[in-house]
């Protein structure tokens, strides 16, 4: 076996290092924070952080304007790229706040109803316990 010298092995060791932080780190963060918080904590952070891009906002009024439609209907009516427009169309519905059925070669999109109706009464559970407070 041939002799490495220092800097073979200050090498060899550094690239050992990297290999036991990378390990260290995916262990540390392999239990993910959500698990700390409830299904209905973690799906309104969801639906919330779909709705945190004002492109995705705009996509969810044009579909209650138009109550269904195309990805090339959207790309028509905002100033984004069809491909931006399909990366929020994936996000929004990912998060459930839409729906897609296939017609043809397209998918057509529209609100999806259950989502909506979660999001109605968590906002008005917070609305009745905020109204009965008396808060500074």
């Amino acid at each position: 076996m041939p002799t490495q010298t220092n800097q073979q092995k200050n090498i060899f060791v550094f690239k050992n290092y990297i290999v036991i932080l990378r390990y260290y780190n995916i262990e540390i963060m392999g239990a993910t924070k959500t698990d700390h918080f409830t299904d209905q904590q973690n799906q309104i952070a969801t639906i919330a952080k779909a709705l945190g891009h004002p492109a995705r906002i705009a996509i969810i009024e044009h579909l209650l304007k138009v109550n269904s439609c195309i990805c090339n209907d959207i790309v028509d009516e905002l100033p984004l790229a069809q491909s931006t427009v399909s990366q929020h169309l994936k996000e929004l519905k990912n998060a459930g706040l839409i729906k897609g059925s296939i017609e043809g070669n397209s998918i057509c999109y529209c609100i999806d109803e259950k989502t909506i109706d979660v999001l109605k009464e968590y906002f008005s559970n917070i609305s009745s316990i905020v109204i009965n407070q008396k808060c500074c």
